[in-house]
């Protein structure tokens, strides 16, 4: 176990946080979420695939953007573990990915809207 150089907390505290702090690929995972749904147009494409499965033309049409600028921020989110995909013929069908973390932050982000609601 690493000691710190000052002693705010007793030697349990300090070794239970050792003990449960998460892997660093774990937060390495959890950043790259983050810094992904930190761009506006990708945050409300996440929250629309979190409610829906859509195809990229509705999602377009949804978000007053071209389709493969639609595609593109598909793929980040997608390349990220964030949505999941579903072929029916020649049509591509997207949808938030089945995960505790994609739930979780859905969650999340629906809690924070609620908070910081803002008149439009």
């Amino acid at each position: 176990m690493t000691t710190l150089p000052h002693n705010h907390h007793s030697h349990e505290e300090e070794q239970f946080i050792f003990e449960n702090m998460p892997a660093e690929c774990t937060i390495a995972a959890v950043a790259e979420a983050m810094k992904q749904l930190g761009d506006p147009t990708r945050l409300r494409i996440f929250w629309l695939l979190c409610h829906t499965e859509e195809c990229v033309v509705d999602i377009a049409a949804f978000m007053n953007m071209s389709s493969p600028a639609v595609s593109h921020h598909l793929r980040v989110l997608k390349n990220t573990g964030l949505v999941t995909t579903r072929r029916d013929g020649k049509e591509v069908y997207y949808t938030a990915a089945d995960t505790p973390m994609v739930n979780k932050l859905h969650h999340t982000i629906e809690e924070i809207a609620e908070i910081n609601c803002c008149d439009q």
